[in-house]
């Protein structure tokens, strides 16, 4: 994909430190560095992940990672609107954070809080980016965040996790409000293609949610939509890099462009049944399940005569099946398996896009993925 987009600078706007969060996931300076270093970023905005005990202990190390990370990392604080969070914004800011990070769900707020107001004000006076999750588990929050973004047209609000909550309509107001930015830490082909195609490309942020996602793997399936949608290459290399580059160095936003729109495609009705059946075969991976059975129907989906105008798409995802087997058994602990069903259900969904060579051997894509994969590792994935 990279190839695909001369010249990307890759920044990555979502990625997390800590050793303490609930659910199990850590990820420590170094290996957040090895994963940007992988595919040469330049950089990344980082935050603590969730701290039962609060947050201000976790954002003095992220602090400190970001100075000796020789500025690669720009440090966030995370607050939690409950517990006087001016006053914490303010000292991390004036030690050197250039962001603020808030999590719904975590905290169980909503951005009607009045403390919520108070740090969008404190941002919009700093002209500051705010990074609000908005994926799954929560109510719909656009509705507040464009309120928002209205009353506070310095501060940037990045809704993240593509913004799944309120996607269903926020496309419409989002031209109203060039400081309300979308980030692409998620993995949904649906989601992810009508990201692309419905918001203006200059509000949406690459982002990997890592050590959830990987800044050294998340751009394969992320750069695919966006080409099928029909971005240019202006456009990706302003969401890839350019956009957030900017607003790390506090500088004004700038347009690239109105959103492309739904294009008129052909079908590709096999290609759809391959892509259903490889999400049900990744959704119940992640939950725990058995995916024998959707992981079985997906190959025999692939089962197409040689002379169909996407028989190089199915081989691709064909290989890819191969490299998840071989990983998977290498590895059966190892969440990052996952990588290749998110990719082969992608490339199901992206089939204008060029896949690599059919003749690509299993053992070398498995030992290239599992070099990348070891570079962005998190000790409990």
């Amino acid at each position: 994909m990279l190839e695909q987009v001369p010249g990307i600078e890759l920044f990555d706007v979502h990625t997390h430190l800590g050793q303490n969060d609930p659910d199990g996931m850590r990820q420590t300076p170094e290996e957040l560095i090895a994963g940007l270093e992988a595919v040469n970023a330049h950089g990344a905005f980082v935050f603590p992940m969730h701290e039962p005990d609060g947050y201000p202990r976790a954002n003095d190390a992220v602090l400190a990672a970001a100075r000796e990370a020789g500025g690669r990392l720009v440090p966030f604080c995370r607050v939690n609107p409950h517990d006087d969070p001016v006053t914490e914004a303010e000292r991390c800011l004036d030690a050197g954070a250039r962001g603020i990070k808030l999590h719904p769900r975590a905290e169980q707020f909503t951005l009607d809080h009045p403390g919520v107001r108070a740090l969008i004000a404190l941002a919009n006076e700093r002209t500051l980016p705010v990074l609000i999750h908005a994926g799954r588990g929560i109510p719909a929050l656009g509705l507040h965040a464009v309120d928002l973004a209205g009353e506070f047209p310095n501060a940037r609000l990045i809704l993240a996790h593509a913004a799944i909550c309120d996607l269903s309509w926020i496309w419409r107001v989002a031209p109203d409000h060039p400081n309300l930015l979308f980030d692409t830490a998620w993995w949904m082909p649906a989601d992810m293609l009508s990201l692309f195609s419905l918001i203006p490309p200059g509000q949406i942020l690459f982002a990997s949610d890592a050590p959830y996602g990987s800044t050294a793997l998340s751009p394969s399936f992320q750069i695919r939509s966006a080409l099928q949608a029909g971005l240019s290459g202006d456009q990706i290399r302003s969401v890839t890099g350019g956009q957030a580059l900017r607003i790390a160095a506090g500088e004004p936003l700038q347009p690239a462009g109105p959103a492309v729109g739904e294009r008129e495609r052909a079908g590709h009705v096999l290609l759809d049944r391959v892509s259903e059946f490889l999400l049900l075969t990744a959704i119940a991976s992640m939950r725990g399940g058995d995916p024998a059975e959707m992981l079985a129907l997906a190959r025999l989906s692939c089962d197409v005569p040689e002379d169909v105008d996407d028989a190089p798409v199915f081989a691709a995802i064909r290989q890819l099946l191969d490299d998840f087997e071989a990983y998977a058994d290498e590895h059966p602990n190892d969440r990052r398996r996952l990588t290749f069903l998110i990719l082969a259900a992608t490339v199901a969904r992206t089939p204008d896009v060029p896949v690599p060579g059919a003749e690509r051997r299993a053992a070398g894509a498995t030992a290239s993925f599992d070099s990348a994969a070891r570079s962005a590792a998190a000790p409990s994935a």
